[in-house]
C-alpha cells in the first residue's frame, strides 16, 4: 500500500467519522449529561463498533449484502428499532431533572457507556458499506495482514478521538448550565435527529 493511498485511507476514514450521525449525537448528549469520563468510554465503544464493520467489510460482508438483501434489510430495520427506543426514551424523559450537586457524578459505568457506545455505532449498518468501498477504494489485494491490522487501528483512533472530542466540547461548564436551562429542548431535538436518523435508515 502506497504512501498516498494510506493518506486518502486516513482521510476518508477520518471524514466518516466526523460525518453528522447516532454516534456523534450520543456523543454530545453523553458529554453534556454525564460528563468527560463517561463520554469517552462511549466513544471507546463507538471506535470498537467501528472495528466491526471495517472488519466485516475487510471479509466481505458487502458482498453478502448483494447476494442476500435480506440480511441488510434486517440489520436497517434492527438498527432502527434500536435508535427509535432510544429516541422515545429521551422525548419522555425530557422533563426530568438532572442532578447538579456533584458535577463529577457519574450515573452510568463504564462498561454501560462502553456497550450505549458499542450498540449505537451496530445499529447503523450504513458503516460496513462505506467501509467495503473506502477498502476496495484504496487497499491493493495482496496488501499484508499487518497493514489491514493498522487500519482498522486508524480507524478505532479516528472514531474515538473524534467521538471523544465531541464529548469533551460539550462536557464544559458554560454548555452544561445552558443544557441544565434548556434541557427539554435539548432532550427532545436529540431525540428528534435520533429518530429521523432510524427512519432514515430503515427507508434506505
Amino acid at each position: 500500500m502506497s504512501l498516498s493511498a494510506f493518506m486518502i485511507f486516513v482521510g476518508l476514514v477520518v471524514f466518516a467519522a466526523i460525518s453528522p450521525g447516532p454516534a456523534v449525537i450520543m456523543s454530545a448528549r453523553t458529554g453534556l449529561t454525564e460528563g468527560m469520563r463517561t463520554g469517552f468510554m462511549l466513544a471507546l465503544g463507538i471506535g470498537a463498533g467501528a472495528v466491526v464493520w471495517a472488519s466485516a467489510a475487510m471479509f466481505g460482508l458487502n458482498l453478502v449484502f448483494a447476494v442476500a438483501p435480506a440480511l441488510l434489510w434486517a440489520l436497517k430495520i434492527g438498527g432502527a428499532a434500536y435508535l427509535l427506543w432510544m429516541a422515545w426514551h429521551l422525548w419522555h424523559d425530557a422533563k426530568k431533572p438532572i442532578a447538579t450537586g456533584d458535577a463529577n457524578a457519574v450515573p452510568r459505568s463504564e462498561f454501560s457507556a462502553f456497550r450505549l457506545g458499542l450498540f449505537t455505532q451496530l445499529a447503523n449498518p450504513k458503516p460496513a458499506v462505506m467501509f467495503s468501498a473506502i477498502f476496495l477504494g484504496t487497499v491493493p489485494p495482496a496488501t499484508p495482514f499487518w497493514v489491514y491490522l493498522a487500519l482498522l487501528a486508524v480507524i478505532f483512533t479516528s472514531e474515538t478521538l473524534w467521538n471523544t472530542a465531541v464529548a469533551r466540547i460539550f462536557s464544559l461548564d458554560r454548555t452544561r448550565a445552558r443544557y441544565i436551562s434548556l434541557k427539554t429542548v435539548i432532550d427532545r431535538s436529540f431525540g428528534g435527529l435520533l429518530a429521523i436518523l432510524g427512519i432514515k435508515i430503515a427507508a434506505t
